[in-house]
């Protein structure tokens, strides 16, 4: 039998952070407010594009398996942000990585982009039809930021995290999965306008997050532990037999109920929020890379992930580890700092919003 094994992985997190201190300078806000409700102290912002963090998180996942780029029959991005609706941005990143054979496509479910992408390739793996794919979660969430909704323009952050599996005899990757999507709850998470639409032509129009906390809790919770009751069912696993938990980072309070109702020690759940904040659909994989970094996962581990995102989609799955649990190699891919601080990255975006950050600007060198 043909299983979809976990061979490489890599991440990108931009080096420009915004600490919640540095929110509370623009924002009526402070960070025992955010931190407090979020389990959120830092995000990174990121001065390159979406694209771009994902070829870098992809240069490490193919390092980590020493695989050359030409090996690679598919290439799927999973993100909200791309700078383009068409041409795709997987096919960039093809472009990028010197990918010459792979075929390429951009999924979009939002925060669950990066789980559907992965069950995605698995099929495709498993079916026969492909052998080598990298699957990439990579957002740039900070420029869709409203500065003046202090409810939320805090919980976001940048970055890109990539996994590439192959085809293997061993029984490992990703064995069972569980997609779904709650009814009636389309409306409490959105970006209005983030498309094709009449209203961009108008002088008012905005990108502004449509978010409603209670109601994306609620159904978040309810989606995550339907998908992995699910899950654990057609793999005839009790939660107590699962090693490692590896949730959407969203909210710390959505992860300790999560565990609650599942009965799952928080000591086997793996929390990055407090440094990334929510990266949507980057959130799973640069927790996997983190994990793998601390020494956290082990050979042969049943892994459980679950995930939700705008739709309301929500997914669960069970990863089962392989043996290699260090890089075979690392990448020198890299791109020039951004010179200057995240306060004069994100200028434009304040001037935008109507948010008054000149006093905070540094007196950059003229671009003329």
């Amino acid at each position: 039998m043909r299983y979809a094994q976990i061979t490489g992985w890599g991440k990108y997190a931009p080096p420009l952070l915004m600490t919640n201190d540095d929110m509370a300078k623009i924002v009526d806000t402070s960070d025992e407010w955010i931190f407090s409700r979020s389990g959120i102290r830092q995000r990174h912002y990121s001065h390159i594009s979406t694209g771009d963090m994902a070829w870098l998180a992809a240069e490490k996942a193919l390092a980590a398996a020493d695989t050359a780029a030409d090996d690679i029959d598919l290439i799927i991005l999973g993100s909200t942000t791309p700078e383009e609706i068409c041409p795709n941005t997987a096919s960039y990143i093809k472009n990028k990585l010197g990918a010459s054979n792979a075929a390429a496509f951009d999924l979009n479910s939002a925060c669950t982009s990066w789980f559907y992408a992965l069950n995605a390739a698995t099929d495709m793996v498993r079916a026969g039809s492909i052998n080598k794919a990298l699957v990439i979660g990579s957002e740039r969430l900070s420029l869709a930021m409203d500065w003046k909704k202090r409810e939320s323009c805090f919980l976001f952050g940048d970055g890109a995290g990539a996994v590439l599996i192959e085809a293997s005899e061993q029984a490992s990757g990703l064995l069972a999965s569980k997609l779904s999507c709650v009814p009636d709850s389309r409306e409490c998470l959105r970006l209005p306008g983030w498309g094709m639409t009449s209203a961009r032509f108008s002088e008012a129009f905005f990108i502004s997050l449509d978010f409603e906390g209670q109601e994306i809790f609620k159904s978040a919770v309810k989606g995550m532990s339907d998908a992995i009751s699910d899950v654990l069912d057609k793999h005839n696993l009790r939660a107590e037999e699962i090693d490692l938990f590896i949730p959407h980072q969203a909210n710390i309070r959505i992860i300790q109920t999560l565990a609650k109702r599942l009965n799952f020690p928080m000591e086997k759940v793996v929390v990055a929020i407090e440094g990334y904040a929510n990266t949507s659909a980057a959130s799973i994989p640069l927790a996997l890379c983190d994990a793998l970094e601390a020494g956290r996962v082990k050979p042969g581990m049943k892994i459980l992930t679950a995930t939700f995102g705008a739709g309301l989609t929500c997914g669960a799955g069970i990863i089962q580890w392989a043996d290699r649990i260090e890089p075979l190699a690392d990448s020198d891919a890299a791109v020039a700092d951004f010179e200057g601080t995240v306060f004069d990255l994100m200028a434009d975006s304040f001037v935008h919003y109507g948010v008054d950050a000149t006093h905070l600007l540094s007196a950059l060198p003229s671009k003329g």
